[in-house]
């Protein structure tokens, strides 16, 4: 089983496209959006259930260059 989460991530000025390809090489997401507003880029992403979230997303998304921030909204439910 896995678990959905939402990560949005704040890019350095000038370096959403190549966070955004940087992203997509790891193949991790199941969808990847640009988006306004404070953050750059939204990624859907399915954690395996038996990984602890905050070290999945350390260890495969804030290590890339480029990135300022992450925010990560874990799901209970889809409707």
């Amino acid at each position: 089983m896995t678990q959905c989460v939402f990560v949005q991530i704040r890019c350095t000025p000038g370096h959403t496209y190549k966070v955004a390809d940087a992203l997509a090489l790891k193949e991790l997401h199941s969808e990847l959006y640009s988006t306004s507003g404070e953050f750059d880029l939204l990624m859907k992403v399915y954690v395996p259930d038996d990984s602890d979230v905050g070290h999945f997303i350390n260890e495969h998304v804030a290590d890339i260059a480029g990135i300022e921030r992450t925010l990560t909204t874990m799901t209970f439910r889809a409707f």
